[in-house]
């Protein structure tokens, strides 16, 4: 597989299914892999799987958890994921709900967006905020370090840091069977394939380190 072609994820949770259908197509025409709940409920049943780099859900969601509990619950599993928050009440009124409690999360007005288009185009800004500007021009393996998505980048960083599937599992709160699927795709958007007889694992803690330094700051 060519450096850096794995495909994004997106966790679309809407309680309304032709609105839901409306957005997962959008990102699907986008190039995202994606998947869908209609509650929070059952997104929390799908998120191991899942795995998603972004959620987009509304805050109302007609049933508690609400969008705003349901990321809250998400960034505790996995600090990293990218939110956006779909909603038909205002930005500053949508944005008052989850203040000091989802740090970072975009806001997005139903009514205001021409389509479902733009909506997307709301999220490629999201996912493209990145904290490593000084690299942004880099190619290669390190240019797909920098392109993967914060939740992936912290992933390698454990994995960097000399962590086990296991050991990033109970860090994160989420399955080992959904660690093992996010350390594959790491390697499949790095183009670690093992073929070069450098283990995948060895050679994507190096590419770390080179890039960010000691990844064990911070653990």
């Amino acid at each position: 597989m060519a450096v850096g072609t794995w495909r994004r994820r997106v966790l679309v949770v809407e309680d309304h299914a032709l609105m839901r259908s409306l957005v997962a197509d959008a990102f699907a025409q986008r190039g995202f892999e994606i998947s869908t709940a209609p509650s929070a409920v059952e997104a929390l049943r799908l998120v191991d799987s899942a795995d998603p780099d972004l959620l987009v859900t509304d805050i109302d969601l007609g049933s508690r958890p609400n969008g705003v509990e349901l990321a809250t619950i998400l960034r505790e599993r996995a600090p990293h994921i990218a939110v956006m928050f779909l909603s038909n009440l205002s930005r500053e009124a949508a944005a008052a709900q989850a203040r000091d409690t989802v740090e970072g999360a975009s806001f997005v007005n139903k009514g205001a967006i021409g389509s479902v288009a733009e909506l997307v185009d709301a999220a490629e800004a999201v996912l493209a905020d990145r904290p490593v500007e000084h690299l942004s021009g880099a190619s290669g393996a390190q240019g797909a370090l920098l392109r993967l998505s914060p939740a992936q980048r912290e992933t390698t960083r454990l994995l960097a840091a000399g962590l086990t599937n296991a050991e990033i599992a109970r860090r994160r709160g989420v399955s080992v069977r959904a660690v093992e699927k996010s350390v594959e795709r790491v390697f499949q958007a790095l183009g670690l394939t093992g073929d070069d007889g450098i283990a995948p694992r060895v050679a994507a803690a190096t590419l770390y380190t080179a890039t960010f330094g000691d990844p064990e700051a911070g653990l």
